[in-house]
Order: structure tokens, then C-alpha cells, then sequence
């Protein structure tokens, strides 16, 4: 269990690969002195432990919010954390940036406290000396602790329970203390260093920052979708989508030029990548619809998605196969570097593809499709009622029956419904990746088609990947196991970490903000609870 819990950071390395840095995950600080040290020590005033417990019995109700008070302070000998000689330290303005930051697109009322803000905002605007009572300084103190330890729980693990949400990747725990200790330690202005997360989360947040500032000049647009342009027409309505592209970062210069140039193509198939559409150059319906989404809606699925991203712990795996529903891909990861990816079919809105984590640990060549029995309810009796041969007709058989239903499964070759080969990840939710005989979904933008399981683009390829280091598995070999009409189970000597997760926004290599479509309604049930 402690290797699921250390495989996730990587879910969205997939998106960005070479962007990650080790150095700017933070989650975990080394601390290996608990006392006091000299990287800590950015004053000598000190909080007598008297003042501490009076200022907890007045004002704090919780007793796990008391213990982490008490436990900080005595970890440091009562000394103060947010101030120095001079006054507020570096680190309390870079702090209550970040916090005042979060408040802006959040607002959420319970890191908000009057008394606090006005103090904060004094000290920041007022020389340190016109308020320099000692009180005064040691309630502040404990305050900012206080807000710290609350921005936290609410920044650095997220907000929303994810298993409130069908998300069953394990939480990122983090140990407040120890984080805050280290970044009070941290010399100099290196705001870097108080940022939550990891490096998709920081460009994320400079989209976030860019499109805010969108939002203040009015946003975009709403662009004509009654005709369909490409390269060589030329209409007027053509200026409005070469603004809305600039704006954006597609379009590198601006004209007014009504004719659909070779630069303009250019900048249509990068706003085509970002959607995930077919990169062709031609403004269709569906771009126009996904560029007419107005800034607002777009600030929150950013924001959405940073969510996701704070309940993601580290990783250690070298390996990783990382599947993003809403982007129906999969991505090979090695090292954190992305060596190769896949179109795959996802489960439909009705057949949801549950999110969560385990470990591959089987290859099954020509296997049998054992009929889950919703489908033998739904579908396969109402076929055996209209078609005495349909079970023949699609090469399957009764072996049994459970509460008075047949059980069913399909036999192995090229009309099985998994196709020639799966690949177990043994979980409670019945899915694993596999084969199938339904290649032309895999041409489609939109792929969701399956009952839950994910059908792999390229299986031959994948196995040949997973087995690449067993030399009793040439491609000839793999190639007749896949053939042969009978099952055969293949162990792998390593088990690899599957992440099966859903992120509809991500910066990718190329430093581009992708967007993809909610297909299953959860984008929608976090908004209801972030925005409320």
C-alpha cells in the first residue's frame, strides 16, 4: 500500500513531462532536527508558553488546531516565525501574497479574519515601530500561524474529499509543521519555494494569472458558428477569430486582414491541439463552440483541475502508465519522461471509468470475455430471447448460473469482445486495459464507447513494451500467444503502477493549456462545492 501512495505526482507529469523538477516538491521537508535551528532562528523575540495557552483557551475550539499550535512553538522555543528585528520577514509577505492570491479566485471566508488583515495590513503599509506593542506582536504571530495551518489544509491537500467524488487515487497527507518549519527556514525571496505542489501546478497558476487578467479587460468574444472557414476565404468575420487567437497565444501578430492566411492555419491547429481536436486548419463547429466557453468558466476549470492536483502524493517509481479519461490517452512514463502514448475508448457517460490506482501485473493472451452479468442481463438474454443461435453466432457459451442468470463468456479469438490480449491491474471495479476488434473508434475524437474497461489503440505494441525485458518473449512469440485461441496468463517479473485519472485542464510539453470536455459530469460536482 505505501508504493500506491507513492506513485501519483506523476498522474500529471504526463501532461508536461520535462517541466518536472524534484526540487519544487515540497510536500515532504526534511527536518531532521526537531529544535530550533540556525536556518530558522530570524529572531530572538520569543512567545513565553503562558501567553500561548491563554491565547489557546480564549480563542481556539479544536483540540487538533491547539495540539499543532503548541507542538510548532515548542519546536521552536516559543521563538517567533513570522517576524525579525525589523519587522515582518520576507517570508510573511511572501506568505500572505499567496494566501491574499487563493482568496482572490476562492473566496473562502474561512481564511478571512478582520482582525488579522488589519493588523497584516498595517505592518505591510506603517512603519514597524508605530505598532510595536509586544502583545500586539505575539497575537499577530499566533494568528499568522493559525491562517498558515488552515491555508495548509486547504491549498497544499485541497479543499474537497475526493472519494466524495468517485476519485479513488489515495490523498496526499503532509505534516504541517515540518512544511512550515522549512519554509520559515528558507532564506531570501524565493517565493518559488512557498508555492504549493509541484511545477504543473505553478504553470497552471501562470494560466490562471493570464486569463484572470482576460477576464478584467472583458474577455472575448462570441464568434460566428454559421460557416465553416479555411485557409484562402476571406470574410470579415475572420478579424474577430484573429483576435480571440491572439489573445490566446495562437496567433503570434495581428492584422486587418480579412483573408484566412497561412499564418492564421498555423494558429488554428495550435488552438485545435489545445481542444484536442483534429489538427486540420479548419474552424468548424466545434472549435468555434470550444473557443466561445467565456473566460469565467474556463478560470474555474483551472481552478478545478489545481484542486485535483493538491490531492496527489509523491511518487518514487521509475515507471508509471498514467490513463486521463477526458483526453482518452494513455502515457508510458519513464523516469518522469514521457517514451510513448496511445488513443485509447473510455467508458461511456452511463458506464463510467472509475478513477483510482494498482498495480499491472498480468498479461492474458487470447483470453476468454467472462459477460459481467449486468451485460448478460441487459443485452445478451434479450438477443438469446429474438436469435435461438445468437450465443453460437457470437462465439460464446454457458458455463453455469448464478441466482437462476446464465453465466457467460466468449471464447478467445478474433471476434472477442477484448480482442487478443488483456491486461490485468486485479481491483474491485472489474477494469483493466485490453484488445479489441472495434478499430475505427480509435479515429474518432471523442472515445467513449466501453462499458468501463479501456481498449488499447496499440496492445501489440504495449505488450511487446511490458515484455521487453523478458527474453523468453520475442515479438514473433507474443504475436502467436495472441493468436493461438488459447488463453494463456503471463506474470510480469515487475508489477507497474496504473494511475487511471481525470484532468479536463493541463500545461503539456509544449508549454500549451489544454482543455478537454467534462464527460463525466465531474468538473460540474466540484464547481457546486469550490464555488458555492
Amino acid at each position: 500500500m505505501p508504493r500506491l501512495y507513492a506513485m501519483l505526482i506523476i498522474v500529471f507529469i504526463f501532461l508536461f513531462n520535462a517541466y518536472c523538477s524534484n526540487q519544487n516538491s515540497n510536500m515532504k521537508p526534511d527536518v531532521e532536527d526537531p529544535g530550533i535551528t540556525e536556518m530558522t532562528a530570524i529572531t530572538n523575540q520569543v512567545i513565553d508558553s503562558t501567553y500561548l495557552e491563554n491565547f489557546i483557551v480564549q480563542y481556539i475550539k479544536d483540540p487538533n488546531s491547539a495540539q499543532l499550535l503548541r507542538n510548532f512553538y515548542i519546536r521552536r522555543n516559543y521563538q517567533f516565525a513570522w517576524f525579525n528585528e525589523e519587522g515582518l520577514a520576507e517570508q510573511t509577505l511572501l506568505f500572505w501574497n499567496l494566501r491574499n492570491h487563493y482568496l482572490q479566485f476562492y473566496k473562502d471566508s474561512s481564511l478571512l479574519y478582520k482582525e488579522l488583515d488589519d493588523q497584516i495590513n498595517v505592518l505591510i503599509n506603517r512603519d514597524i515601530q508605530s505598532i510595536n506593542l509586544l502583545n500586539d506582536k505575539r497575537k499577530t504571530e499566533i494568528q499568522l500561524t493559525q491562517n498558515f495551518f488552515l491555508y495548509a489544509k486547504l491549498v497544499y491537500s485541497g479543499r474537497i474529499e475526493p472519494e466524495e467524488l468517485s476519485w479513488f487515487i489515495p490523498r496526499k497527507k503532509i505534516d504541517v509543521i515540518a512544511l512550515l518549519d522549512s519554509l520559515i527556514g528558507t532564506k531570501g525571496n524565493n517565493q518559488k519555494k512557498w508555492e504549493p505542489i509541484n511545477e504543473q501546478y505553478s504553470l497552471l497558476n501562470n494560466y490562471l494569472i493570464k486569463y484572470a487578467e482576460i477576464e478584467k479587460k472583458g474577455g472575448w468574444g462570441i464568434l460566428d458558428k454559421k460557416k465553416i472557414y479555411k485557409k484562402g476565404n476571406q470574410d470579415s468575420s475572420i478579424l474577430d477569430f484573429k483576435k480571440q487567437l491572439f489573445m490566446l497565444d495562437y496567433l503570434n501578430n495581428i492584422d486587418s486582414n480579412i483573408a484566412y492566411d497561412k499564418a492564421m492555419e498555423s494558429a488554428v491547429k495550435l488552438a485545435q491541439h489545445s481542444f484536442g481536436f483534429t489538427e486540420n486548419g479548419i474552424i468548424n463547429t466545434a472549435l468555434i463552440e470550444a473557443l466561445n466557453i467565456p473566460v469565467k468558466d474556463r478560470i474555474e476549470q483551472i481552478l478545478i483541475n489545481m484542486e485535483r492536483i493538491r490531492w496527489l502524493p509523491d511518487i518514487t517509481d521509475k515507471i508509471i502508465l498514467v490513463a486521463n479519461i477526458p483526453e482518452f490517452r494513455l502515457h508510458i512514463i519513464e523516469n518522469k519522461k514521457e517514451i510513448s502514448n496511445m488513443n485509447i475508448v473510455v467508458g461511456k457517460s452511463a458506464t463510467s471509468t472509475t478513477i483510482f490506482t494498482d498495480m499491472l501485473t498480468f498479461i492474458v493472451f487470447s483470453p476468454y470475455w467472462n459477460v459481467p452479468e449486468s451485460i448478460t442481463v441487459t443485452e445478451i438474454l434479450p438477443g438469446m430471447k429474438k436469435n435461438i443461435h445468437y450465443l453460437s453466432s457470437k462465439n460464446m457459451e454457458i458455463t453455469g448460473y448464478s441466482n437462476g442468470i446464465p453465466i457467460i463468456r466468449q471464447k478467445p479469438g478474433g471476434s472477442n469482445s477484448l480482442g487478443h490480449v488483456k491486461f490485468l491491474f486485479p481491483n474491485s471495479f472489474n477494469i483493466y486495459f485490453h484488445d479489441t476488434p472495434s478499430k475505427s473508434l480509435f479515429k474518432k475524437e471523442k472515445r467513449a464507447f466501453s462499458h468501463g474497461c479501456i481498449r488499447l489503440e496499440k496492445p501489440f505494441e504495449f505488450a511487446q513494451y511490458l515484455l521487453r525485458n523478458d527474453t523468453a518473449w520475442t515479438s514473433e512469440k507474443i504475436k502467436i500467444a495472441m493468436n493461438s485461441n488459447k488463453e494463456k496468463w503471463v506474470a510480469l517479473k515487475t508489477p507497474i503502477p496504473v494511475v487511471i485519472t481525470y484532468f479536463t485542464c493541463w500545461v503539456d510539453h509544449y508549454g500549451m493549456l489544454n482543455f478537454r470536455d467534462d464527460i463525466y459530469g465531474h468538473d460540474a460536482k466540484m464547481k457546486d462545492r469550490l464555488f458555492q
